[in-house]
């Protein structure tokens, strides 16, 4: 087994960067899994970091999936229900956690490698060369990391189905067309286009960022008055807050605002 982490993470003043280090094909191993989550976990809990992006190294792909040949040994050890459960976990976690997220999505993003950027807040792709989608019917399984309920939620039922039951790999303009993707870029320019989105997420107000991730998360199932009350909920979090006063006081002073002092 090779020395090399599993994955490289890095921080750029609020912003912390997660790669996954198993160039080219950048597979989401066992202990990958493990290592995800614990990072994950960490990014939660440290208030130094605002924001955080998910991607892989090298260019040539954001992540082939799970490593097929580890499924067996996996549910084995675990049972498939807790098996498959500690990757919804760990999905649910990067969406719920308060902090936005940005997935870069590059070369083969399938099954799992699609299924991670579902939790994630912003998907930016390569304008060329990726290759989207949840193969899992070529295999005579289904998505199981919450793939399809995700996908669903994204895009809406009708492309969801499209590219689950013909096992549609789609490119970065077509995830941009459906709403999948959020903006699309050249592969060069990927990668620090996704860091500088997380920066520019980071430098806003902190608590209103959560307050606003935690009003409209899963907001298609919520009614009006459910989301007026999660918005009012935002408004007494923010109330009186350093950052509240510092937006007040720069817009009187005519001058950018800078939060999260």
């Amino acid at each position: 087994m090779s020395d090399e982490p599993l994955l490289l993470t890095k921080r750029d003043d609020g912003v912390a960067i997660i790669s996954t280090n198993d160039d080219p094909l950048n597979r989401m191993t066992l202990a990958y899994v493990d290592r995800l989550q614990e990072v994950v976990e960490e990014i939660a809990h440290d208030d130094n970091i605002r924001s955080f992006v998910l991607t892989s190294e090298g260019t040539t792909n954001f992540s082939v999936g799970m490593n097929l040949k580890e499924l067996g040994s996996g549910m084995a050890e675990a049972g498939p229900d807790a098996f498959f459960d500690q990757r919804l976990d760990v999905i649910s976690r990067i969406e719920t956690m308060g902090k936005p997220s940005v997935a870069t999505l590059f070369g083969y993003c399938l099954g799992g490698g699609l299924e991670v950027p579902l939790g994630c807040t912003f998907r930016l792709a390569a304008a060329t060369g990726a290759q989207i989608g949840l193969p899992e019917m070529d295999l005579g399984s289904t998505p199981a990391w919450g793939g399809s309920a995700r996908l669903a939620k994204c895009v809406g039922r009708n492309h969801a189905l499209d590219m689950i039951l013909r096992t549609k790999k789609i490119s970065g303009p077509e995830a941009l067309a459906i709403g999948l993707a959020n903006e699309v870029w050249p592969l060069d320019e990927l990668k620090q286009r996704a860091v500088d989105l997380a920066a520019e997420l980071a430098a806003q107000p902190r608590l209103a960022v959560k307050a606003m991730l935690d009003a409209l998360h899963d907001s298609e199932d919520k009614t009006i008055d459910q989301l007026l009350a999660a918005e009012r909920a935002g408004v007494h979090a923010t109330m009186g807050t350093p950052d509240a006063t510092e937006g007040i006081m720069a817009f009187l002073e005519k001058r950018p605002p800078v939060f999260n002092q």
